[in-house]
């Protein structure tokens, strides 16, 4: 059962406006009509006038309207769908993903391997509302956005938002924020500055605390040049979408991410900011992690120096795929430079209003059909990665939002030349695994034997036990240990 069945608990997070429970679950005031997030500044309604759901859409379902101080549609997502690989979890990484939108709630249900039927009743059971209420949530939030940071006609906002007609987008809004479009926009801050031209700008929620260091370090230290740059202090890098392309610059401030994004097609908006998010590991809980890991006297120096470690992960879960096969056994320099050569062959290109970035990561598809001896690699590892790609363009091997996790292990391990880095980094950065664990890693054995704990990978991998679920978090800090670029926030 979800948080929001804890009566008391609820009570104290929204009396001591915990904002740490913000996603979690939400407040619904009976005398109102309202629903909040639990760290709303305004004075707590009488306990008897409060109930709790699971979900903003649960909320939205039961007739309450979203509050206009505390705005629950911008909390951070729960890191329930995060730290979890079941059948509900899945379906909501799905969701954020826009797949209801695009494939409808049979996409959905196929691509999970299950029922219509049976998709719809568990999320009923856990989160109060179906897919169709879910995707709804999520299209009011999007349509929210662009009415409040952009200029665009109302016709085109609702479209891009997901919406089918006009009429449908302005009754939803109404319904849910209880003001009309342009009432919204009219409260919306006036934004300083122009900017780049066509670019949107939001800010990302998270749960603090949030180390940048490793995060962006990790990320600018691997970036494919033409792919990725760092650059004025953002992190900046093109996207493979649904319905076309864009590029995205994130900006790590203390209470949040900023994020530009210029999309050659706005119905993108939803998937991109659920990329970027995921990208950033932004739906952790990271008090939760840290209290566990800080029950090993080892680790807690680590934690109590630099807390709120999140996992770098990945836009896009094919690339991260080719990218691992591209770094097993090579320097980080020379896994770049093996990837750069692969974006210029292969890459599509893309126009960059700022300059610096040029392609977009090769698909699969393209990489398929690749000579292999065009590839400056040892022949088992030609074998290797001539078998990933064959089998990603075919199908036969599938990394997304909705991969089951230890399926997807298996599958990779059955490919030549997939050992268990190779798997598990793969489950750590693209496919979320909270719980992933490179016990083999030069820089986690390192770092073990510099902190004491067991070097050879059976005795450490014992000794992480106490770390779980939380062991890909584990791994962070120990690389943290070591002087490598990826740890530190490029100047």
């Amino acid at each position: 059962m979800g948080m929001h069945t804890d009566t008391e608990r609820c009570l104290r997070a929204v009396q001591s406006k915990d904002a740490r429970f913000d996603g979690w679950f939400f407040t619904a005031v009976l005398t109102t009509g309202i629903y909040c997030r639990p760290s709303c500044p305004v004075v707590p309604p009488k306990p008897e006038n409060m109930v709790f759901h699971p979900s903003a859409a649960a909320c939205q379902q039961a007739g309450f309207r979203a509050c206009k101080r505390c705005r629950p549609d911008t909390s951070p997502g729960s890191p329930e769908w995060n730290q979890r690989a079941d059948l509900v979890a899945r379906a909501m990484r799905l969701i954020a993903d826009g797949v209801v939108d695009r494939e409808g709630v049979p996409g959905l249900a196929a691509r999970l391997g299950y029922s219509t039927r049976q998709v719809e009743r568990q999320l009923l059971a856990e989160l109060g509302a179906g897919p169709l209420a879910l995707a709804r949530a999520q299209r009011s939030q999007t349509a929210r956005l662009l009415i409040e940071t952009t200029t665009l006609p109302m016709a085109r906002i609702a479209f891009a938002a997901g919406f089918a007609s006009i009429r449908t987008f302005n009754d939803t809004v109404r319904e849910v924020f209880a003001l009309s479009p342009s009432e919204l926009r009219a409260r919306a801050p006036r934004r300083q500055g122009a900017g780049t031209p066509g670019a949107l700008s939001l800010r990302l929620p998270f749960r603090t605390p949030l180390n940048p260091d490793n995060l962006f370090g990790h990320l600018a230290a691997t970036a494919v040049p033409g792919v990725e740059e760092w650059r004025d202090g953002s992190y900046r890098r093109t996207l493979r979408l649904p319905y076309g392309h864009g590029i995205v610059a994130l900006t790590p401030n203390p209470d949040h991410i900023a994020c530009r994004l210029t999309l050659s097609d706005l119905r993108d908006l939803t998937v991109a900011i659920s990329r970027c998010r995921r990208l950033l590991d932004l739906d952790a809980d990271p008090v939760a992690i840290d209290e566990q890991l800080r029950t090993d006297p080892v680790l807690a120096p680590l934690v109590d120096k630099a807390p709120g470690r999140r996992v770098p992960r990945t836009v896009d879960e094919a690339e991260f795929a080719v990218r691992a096969v591209l770094g097993q056994q090579v320097s980080t320099a020379a896994a770049r430079t093996h990837a750069a050569r692969l974006v210029t062959a292969h890459g599509e290109p893309v126009d960059d209003p700022e300059g610096g970035l040029t392609h977009l990561f090769p698909a699969p598809e393209a990489l398929a059909a690749l000579d292999p001896e065009t590839l400056a690699m040892p022949r088992t590892r030609r074998t290797t990665f001539t078998t990933l790609v064959r089998r990603l363009a075919d199908g036969d091997l599938h990394l997304g939002a909705e991969s089951d996790w230890p399926q997807a292990r298996a599958q990779l391990l059955d490919l030549p030349g997939f050992g268990p880095w190779t798997a598990d980094v793969i489950a750590m950065r693209a496919l979320g695994d909270p719980d992933a664990f490179l016990p083999t890693d030069l820089g986690i054995r390192r770092a073990a034997q510099e902190l004491g704990l067991p070097s050879t990978p059976a005795k450490l991998t014992a000794r992480a036990a106490a770390w779980r679920p939380w062991r890909a978090y584990a791994v962070q800090y120990l690389w943290a240990t070591d002087s490598h670029p990826i740890n530190f926030l490029p100047v």
